[in-house]
């Protein structure tokens, strides 16, 4: 894999050329920037931006002032190549707040290592209504001890609208939800991107985590997709490399609470 035209590739698909992720949102372009607005369960945000320093200040501050009217908590996403190279500082000094880095992982999924399997005794559920989706919410509360009602209500409005553009999937012991994760299929792209995959802490390194990647990326080699983007933490992308992915940049969100 190219990793040079793989990443570029990447930001013109799923940066600059993006398309809404879910019912209910819409990309705007305008000026240097590619914004995302969604309604309050949605995501919103910058996607992408093409700025210097004669230009940077004053668009940061253009998005402030816009989501702000909006009454939106946003998140500029900042990719390790983005220019100009202070963009994070700047960021930071119009009141954004840095989350943890994690790394931008792409595999050919034609190169892919899937034959992992689950654990004896595990048994995986797709996620498809309203009590599969309940079952993602619990394992991803208790694996990220965070809430989970925006995550449910994003997955159940696109499941019902666009189906074909989300793949949810539970591992079960018994009745018990262990592990979750899903996949997100950009129409028009060679892309499809793993989200969310979480493991409850006493479920961990059984390889439960490393079997949800592969049954997702058989998935998306069925349906004709040629590249698997993660963004990845420092757990993850170790799993993630033995796979075959390879790490190409990294990416920081930087949050903004009006």
């Amino acid at each position: 894999m190219d990793h040079v035209s793989v990443l570029a590739l990447h930001d013109r698909d799923l940066r600059e050329g993006a398309r809404p992720d879910g019912p209910g949102a819409r990309v705007e372009r305008v000026g240097g920037v590619v914004r995302q607005v969604a309604d309050e369960h949605g995501w919103n945000g910058v996607l992408w931006s093409d700025l210097d320093a004669t230009d940077v200040d004053a668009t940061i501050a253009e998005q402030i002032a816009y989501f702000t009217a909006l009454g939106r908590d946003f998140e500029w996403k900042l990719y390790g190549h983005d220019l100009p190279t202070d963009l994070g500082q700047r960021l930071a000094a119009a009141g954004f707040t840095p989350e943890p880095q994690e790394t931008l992982m792409i595999g050919e999924v034609a190169a892919l290592t899937l034959d992992a399997q689950l654990p004896d005794g595990i048994l995986l559920l797709p996620a498809t209504d309203r009590a599969g989706i309940d079952l993602v919410a619990d394992v991803h509360e208790k694996a990220f001890g965070t809430d989970s009602a925006r995550l449910s209500a994003r997955l159940l409005a696109q499941l019902a609208a666009e189906p074909d553009t989300v793949v949810a999937v539970v591992a079960l012991a018994g009745d018990e939800p262990v592990s979750a994760a899903r996949m997100e299929l950009v129409p028009g792209t060679r892309f499809a991107g793993l989200w969310g995959g979480g493991t409850v802490e006493a479920w961990r390194g059984r390889g439960i985590y490393r079997a949800l990647i592969a049954h997702r990326a058989r998935i998306a080699a069925d349906r004709g997709y040629h590249y698997l983007q993660v963004d990845a933490s420092d757990q993850s992308r170790p799993i993630l490399e033995r796979l075959g992915f390879s790490a190409l940049t990294t990416t920081t969100p930087y949050v903004y609470e009006p």
